[in-house]
């Protein structure tokens, strides 16, 4: 691969190569786009170094308004290349259009919304005696691991960078070699900043779990921020635990769809297909259980089914694309392995979609939607996360029966609910084991409020007044201020 297009790490405020190389691939076609200079432990290590050093020695830490000005700035430099970033995630990401750019939206107002945080440190002081003061101070740990995923790494890795940054901490961001050049684009843009000091940011990029590793294990990096599956987010958890790290996890989900007979059905049917089709399916909150009301069950699911039988696959390019390729044809497998098991254990296949056939496709990960009728909740096709465009279907009777449906998983990302009634969707919500419900839509996030999940789908939050609090430390000063007899 020439050395010219091939994207490298940011360490210390400079380009950095790797004795190893991989190919950046496009998930539509299976051509090499690029290469990219694939890191490790080596990488890992000076990027720690740097991040330390900046953290130690610089006045980062302790300089609000060049916090906040740099992330100011930087949402400039996103806000004037988001195109790139749209361009860029549809090549090696395999997104469409619409779908990257709605990706792309979210970096400018996450960084705008962080630049003010950087301002908002909401200490606390007050007389505890006579003569005696108590204040309670808010400091920045340290450096921050950030550990950032595939399936939207330009938004995913903003999401946890800019909270880190307004708090006062430095960075290490392990980005995934399947993100490879959107990694190199971000590095373009905080070596922009002038505000930004050289080590403050370090960005490496890997194939596989090296750098990650490292991230957890060293004693230098206090806190983690990790998204990813439930799985490896255990893994994260019990690694850093030997050091007591602080570590904020956004994990995996099941997110279901409640819908009531009382629901705008034609409004619930449309977002319940994008919820499935939505950068095919590979997305933490994808709509993927559909729980119905036996009134209009039959209806529904015959209307759902027909509009997923007709979603028509096709990379981004096309403009008539309705759901673009997974990420590789391992995914292709694994998801079909797994509505192959679905079936063999009684889930009834309304729509069977599965790998392309289309000779047009033939060299992309293509996966057509699949619907499946099922009657056992401890199926694993309902239990676990799939990581595709699968959905299955559930008929309630009652409410509190759509509620118990709904909560029996271990996932609590997210959950939508469905119905015209004025009390109803606030009362389901408060009882759902969800960290975000959206009402009569999906996946209806706000960057200016916290996000997270319940149980398996991790701990901590992100967005919001909130984001900062796996960054910061609370720190007790008290001192006597006048004299006082003995």
């Amino acid at each position: 691969m020439a050395a010219e297009n091939t994207a490298r790490h940011w360490i210390d405020g400079e380009w950095a190569g790797s004795p190893r190389t991989s190919d950046s691939v496009d998930p539509a076609t299976g051509e090499v786009i690029g290469g990219y200079a694939d890191g490790g432990a080596e990488e890992g290590r000076r990027a720690v170094d740097a991040a330390a050093r900046a953290f130690a020695e610089g006045t980062w830490r302790l300089d609000p308004m060049v916090r906040a000005t740099a992330l100011s700035h930087l949402a400039d430099a996103y806000d004037a290349r988001l195109g790139e970033v749209v361009d860029t995630l549809c090549r090696e990401n395999g997104k469409l259009r619409h779908e990257a750019g709605f990706e792309a939206h979210f970096i400018v107002r996450a960084l705008r919304f962080a630049a003010g945080l950087a301002l908002q440190p909401h200490g606390r002081v007050t007389d505890t005696h006579p003569g005696r003061q108590a204040m309670s101070i808010r400091q920045p740990v340290g450096v921050a691991g950030i550990v950032v995923p595939w399936n939207s790494p330009a938004y995913l890795c903003v999401r946890a960078l800019a909270p880190a940054l307004a708090a006062g901490c430095t960075a290490v961001v392990k980005m995934p070699g399947q993100a490879a050049r959107t990694a190199a684009l971000m590095s373009e843009l905080l070596a922009s900043v002038p505000e930004l000091p050289r080590g403050v940011v370090n960005v490496v990029v890997e194939s596989g779990s090296e750098v990650a590793r490292l991230l957890v294990d060293s004693p230098r990096v206090p806190v983690i921020s990790f998204t990813g599956s439930t799985a490896t987010g255990r893994l994260v958890a019990q690694g850093a635990a030997a050091r007591f790290k602080r570590v904020g996890l956004e994990l995996g989900g099941k997110t279901p769809h409640l819908v009531f007979a009382d629901a705008d059905v034609e409004a619930a049917l449309a977002t319940a297909v994008q919820s499935c089709t939505v950068f095919a399916g590979q997305f933490c909150m994808t709509g993927s259980r559909v729980l119905v009301q036996r009134e209009i069950a039959d209806a529904f699911t015959a209307a759902l089914a027909e509009r997923l039988e007709s979603v028509r696959p096709g990379p981004a390019s096309d403009p008539a694309s309705q759901i673009g390729p997974l990420i590789d044809k391992a995914s292709v497998a694994r998801v079909d392995a797994a509505v192959e098991a679905a079936v063999a254990a009684g889930a009834k296949p309304l729509v069977r979609g599965g790998p392309s056939t289309r000779p047009e496709l033939a060299g992309g990960a293509f996966y057509h939607p699949t619907l499946l009728a099922v009657s056992d909740s401890a199926l694993p096709i309902v239990q676990e996360e799939t990581f595709g465009p699968v959905q299955t279907v559930q008929v309630f009777d009652t409410e509190a029966e759509a509620v118990a449906l709904a909560n029996d998983t271990e996932y609590g990302l997210s959950a939508c609910v469905w119905s015209r009634d004025a009390d109803r969707p606030v009362r389901v919500a408060r009882q759902l084991d969800a960290g975000l419900v959206s009402v009569n839509s999906w996946a209806n996030l706000t960057v200016e409020f916290e996000e997270g999940g319940f149980k398996s789908s991790g701990v901590g939050r992100l967005g919001g007044l909130a984001s900062v609090e796996d960054f910061l430390e609370h720190k007790q000063i008290v001192q006597d201020y006048a004299p006082v007899a003995h």
